[in-house]
């Protein structure tokens, strides 16, 4: 059953940590309802969305940044330039880079990478990287290897992954993926747990993960969400949405100095 309490909303603390929402979510290259979907995502209030699946051929740039000013949003980075997942985020963010990484390809299998950036909310400074994992067992743990090896060479004590994994808990790559970071949704359960289909979702194949810093404070579908309704999250895309409420602690200023509130 759905949890329904109150997901935090996205605040800067007087310490400088801020409290953020990051949203997950499969858009199958915005193939459905686009309406339903910007519906979801402006209810869903996220500071950061990771997409997987975004448009990536013929004015992919422009259908992601009509779906991004449908929500509230900018382009981050990725989508065509990252095969598939990207980064969209709110003007909150500020954002320090980007960077777009392409897999390498297993043969017969679909193109794949990682959009990642490193971003600052007021004096938190937080790794962000959206990722679409494989279809075969054996590609996806090789793939789960790399996107840890990513985010351990960001240069950042606090970090954030969120994507598609393909593969349910207790699957060999999900283990991966929880022996070096947080899963959100089992530490902090709220909403729905269940992400696939959407029309009558019996698995969980999509997470968020993070760092050991970061404290979650809830997360899952957003089902009971105020403004998120069964129809849009039907009509949007064939994968619900991953919602999490992060509160990242305050670090280092932009020259590794540390910032005036965490000093204090």
């Amino acid at each position: 059953m759905p949890t329904t309490s109150p997901l935090p909303n996205s605040r800067t603390e007087p310490d400088g940590s801020a409290v953020i929402r990051v949203l997950s979510y499969n858009i199958r290259s915005l193939r459905d309802d686009t309406e339903a979907l910007a519906r979801v995502i402006t209810a869903c209030a996220p500071d950061l969305t990771l997409v997987q699946e975004a448009p990536r051929f013929f004015r992919w740039r422009k259908k992601l940044a009509r779906l991004a000013a449908a929500s509230g949003q900018v382009i981050l980075t990725g989508g065509g330039t990252a095969a598939g997942p990207a980064v969209l985020c709110t003007l909150r963010a500020t954002v320090e880079r980007t960077e777009d990484v392409l897999l390498p390809l297993t043969p017969g299998e679909h193109r794949r990478g990682f959009a990642t950036a490193v971003v600052r909310f007021g004096g938190a400074r937080l790794g962000v990287a959206a990722c679409h994992l494989g279809l075969t067992a054996a590609e996806r743990y090789e793939q789960a290897g790399m996107l840890l090896d990513r985010l351990a060479g960001m240069g950042v004590e606090h970090a954030v992954a969120g994507g598609d994994i393909n593969e349910s808990p207790g699957g060999r790559t999900f283990g991966r993926l929880t022996a070096a970071l947080q899963d959100c949704r089992t530490a902090a359960p709220w909403g729905a747990e269940n992400s696939f289909p959407s029309t009558g979702p019996n698995r969980r194949i999509d997470g968020i993960f993070v760092t050991k810093g970061v404290e979650v404070l809830g997360c899952g579908v957003p089902i009971g969400l105020p403004g998120v309704t069964g129809s849009d999250l039907r009509a949007a895309t064939d994968h619900l949405p991953v919602l999490a409420a992060l509160r990242i602690p305050a670090g280092q200023g932009l020259f590794g100095v540390p910032s005036p509130a965490s000093a204090a």
